[in-house]
């Protein structure tokens, strides 16, 4: 809370630090009340003299050689002794009566509901770094655990950051996901197309769609705000099978039409070829287009969810 918490609130993009677990020091006034009745104090004149005198007040401006100068009172209670020496009242003979002649002021830890354990094998005190919103997870994750790195030095030995939860891992997996599917999408696109249309260039043709496919996805997720989070990233990982599937479909048919111009004229011209290609595109691309559109449309339930489903299905 002194330390560790404030320095990796300086880190960029970190919004709060949570503290889970250990204790809140506090102050504790313990009465006497044998006490209270030779002053004649009650507990309501004590809380009221604290209140009194733990707070900051400001004043009027004071004028003087031609300069303004702003009168303030300091009074927020800093440490045992301010609190020690807070006038309650005064006794008959004039003398103030003091917090520490009626009562006994320490600092204590303030009662708990519960503790943070970790693994099992103790109790320990641990933190949630929040980041800020908006903001990049897997940088600022990065820049936390430089930070921690810096801050491992100046600590004491007995004192070990253990890291309980890392969303980077997660992140990672989700890229490796996607380029894994993208992977293997491209080896099956090769495999069908070579055993069925013995064609290089439609092969190529339809790997390119792949690629192209997620970079306009990203392009439309940044003009949208919308961050590479698991949820964006399987979304795409989904739609790389639809897209080769309708890429796949559409070749084919274009290679039957210009397979059957072939037989019928023995040879085929960039003209024809061009025509071949236009003509099959219009007889397929209307069941591709509503195919696809079937996929989407089973999605839209999802984006009907509200609450922490709603926010968690949205990038999707």
């Amino acid at each position: 809370d002194w330390y560790l918490r404030y320095a990796l609130l300086g880190v960029d993009g970190v919004s709060e630090v949570a503290s889970i677990g250990g204790f809140v020091k506090g102050y504790q006034i313990t009465v006497e009340p044998q006490k209270l009745r030779i002053y004649d104090i009650s507990i309501k004149e004590i809380l009221k003299a604290l209140r009194q005198n733990n707070n900051d007040t400001g004043g009027r401006i004071i004028e003087h050689n031609g300069f303004e100068y702003i009168i303030q009172g300091l009074g927020y209670i800093k440490n045992l002794e301010d609190i020690k020496n807070i006038t309650i009242k005064t006794d008959k003979n004039g003398i103030p009566v003091r917090i520490k002649d009626v009562a006994k002021v320490e600092l204590v830890p303030m009662g708990r509901r519960g503790l943070a354990d970790l693994n099992g094998l103790g109790e320990v005190v641990g933190g949630i770094v929040v980041m800020r919103f908006g903001e990049n997870a897997y940088d600022v994750i990065q820049r936390i655990k430089k930070k921690i790195q810096e801050l491992k030095q100046s600590i004491p030995e007995d004192i070990k950051i253990i890291t309980t939860y890392d969303r980077s891992e997660l992140i990672e997996k989700a890229i490796a996901t996607l380029k894994r599917a993208l992977f293997e999408e491209s080896l099956i696109v090769i495999v069908v197309v070579g055993l069925f249309l013995f064609h290089f260039r439609s092969a190529l043709v339809i790997i390119l769609t792949l690629p192209l496919g997620v970079l306009i996805s990203f392009l439309f997720m940044k003009m949208l705000g919308i961050t590479s989070n698991i949820m964006s990233l399987g979304g795409i990982a989904i739609a790389i099978g639809a897209m080769v599937d309708g890429a796949i479909v559409m070749v084919e048919n274009a290679h039957k039409h210009i397979e059957k111009i072939k037989e019928e004229k023995g040879e085929i011209t960039e003209k024809d070829r061009i025509e071949a290609i236009i003509k099959s595109s219009k007889q397929v691309g209307k069941p591709i287009f509503f195919a696809l559109l079937i996929i989407v449309v089973s999605f839209l339930p999802v984006f009907a969810l509200t609450g922490q489903e709603g926010l968690l299905f949205k990038p999707l």
